[in-house]
């Protein structure tokens, strides 16, 4: 399975792509400008014994998208799957105190770059492939108070997800996504709350938060031949929540 995921190189992107290399998958990572995770995730996965190539480039710019798929399809000899991982948080505030800047930055980051890469993916994967879109469960919650405008490019990626399964399904390329809930990643501190995992996981209904590792394992499995009649799927990872 050569697989292509987006912001490949931390949290949950690394965690999938560490999952994608034990199961023997060749992998090729994006990443925007942190070159030394990159390096370390390579690292990681050649060190077990697995394949990876890392490549940078901003997902919101459909001319770097598309080199980015060209140089992945090279580097592995084709695509058979794509993980749309990518995405931003901004600091948490209100809607009504929120720029038009940061509001076209997250919708640009978080929703744009998800239809580019569908693009690409819906052009160059072979029939039989698969997409996984990384969404949020903060698209069926709203994140009132903190983040809507995240909340709402999510609800957006859920809906890309739904319909292009069924665009594509003709092609038997299935199409499906995943709904982290509170999962221990860097995403809480770029957001402003470094102390959320601690603060919220104990009240969640499975009294923890959820790990990178976790999500990747739900990632991996819709990728596999043990979901080969699921398309169209939004899987919640969230504890309960």
């Amino acid at each position: 399975m050569k697989t292509l995921i987006s912001g490949g190189t931390r949290g949950i992107g690394r965690a999938t792509a560490l999952d994608c290399a034990a199961r023997g998958w060749p992998v090729a990572l994006n990443y925007r400008g942190n070159a030394a995770a990159a390096d370390a995730t390579l690292a990681a996965i050649r060190e077990a014994g697995g394949t990876a190539h890392a490549f940078a480039a901003d997902v919101a710019d459909p001319a770097q998208v598309a080199r980015l798929f060209d140089q992945a399809e090279a580097a592995l000899g084709g695509l058979d799957a794509v993980v749309v991982n990518a995405g931003i948080v901004e600091q948490v505030m209100p809607l009504a105190e929120m720029t038009p800047e940061r509001l076209d930055r997250i919708v640009r980051v978080n929703l744009t770059a998800a239809l580019y890469q569908a693009r690409e993916a819906a052009r160059r994967l072979p029939d039989g492939g698969t997409i996984v879109f990384v969404s949020s469960a903060a698209a069926r919650l709203g994140s009132p108070g903190k983040y809507v405008d995240y909340a709402a490019t999510k609800g957006g990626v859920d809906t890309l997800t739904i319909g292009l399964a069924k665009e594509l399904a003709p092609r038997r390329i299935r199409v499906n996504g995943v709904r982290p809930g509170i999962i221990d990643t860097q995403i809480h501190a770029d957001g402003g709350e470094p102390d959320r995992v601690a603060e919220l996981g104990p009240t969640l209904p499975l009294g923890r938060a959820g790990t990178a590792a976790e999500v990747a394992a739900a990632i991996t499995w819709l990728m596999s031949d043990a979901a080969s009649y699921v398309s169209g799927a939004i899987l919640d990872v969230a504890g309960g929540r």
